[in-house]
């Protein structure tokens, strides 16, 4: 147990994490209109990697976080594909910083809600994730990526 997690969740979480990180920097070059090439691929391939790994976590039924990342996929496939195999042309461009910025507020997504499961103060507020802190704090994060979202397809038209 590391953390009191097993290896393969702490690695999952690690992975998460890094990944919410490099989605950041990934994000907020587009603001650049910079298509920051490093911190794309790295955000991409760590949120599929982060995917995977929720998959093969176990489980006795199908999760809500297992729909959850199914979506994220469907989401970094499109992200993918416009940017490596359509090159951001016409529309691909929106698509890509929509399905993008979408992946990573999925992640953002699962870590409120794992904040709210493991953090004592935060699972007081709202034990069965069914309390307004906790809509609230879903809410704040959902309108926030929504402006995201939004500003980076304005904001990113690389060259």
């Amino acid at each position: 147990m590391i953390l009191g997690m097993s290896p393969m969740v702490f690695i999952h979480v690690v992975i998460s994490l890094v990944a919410i990180v490099a989605g950041v920097g990934a994000v907020a070059a587009m603001f650049k209109a910079d298509r920051a090439p490093k911190w794309t691929a790295a955000f991409l391939g760590l949120t599929i990697l982060t995917n995977l790994s929720g998959f093969i976590l176990p489980a006795d039924k199908f999760l809500p976080s297992h729909a959850t990342g199914i979506i994220c996929m469907a989401a970094l496939m499109v992200a993918i594909y416009a940017l490596y195999l359509k090159g951001l042309s016409g529309r691909w461009r929106a698509l890509y910083v929509g399905t993008a910025v979408a992946s990573l507020y999925l992640n953002v997504f699962v870590l409120v809600v794992q904040a709210f499961l493991k953090v004592p103060s935060l699972k007081a507020l709202a034990p069965t994730q069914q309390e307004p802190p906790f809509a609230i704090a879903q809410g704040i994060v959902f309108l926030a990526f929504v402006v995201i979202a939004v500003l980076a397809v304005r904001r990113f038209h690389p060259r």
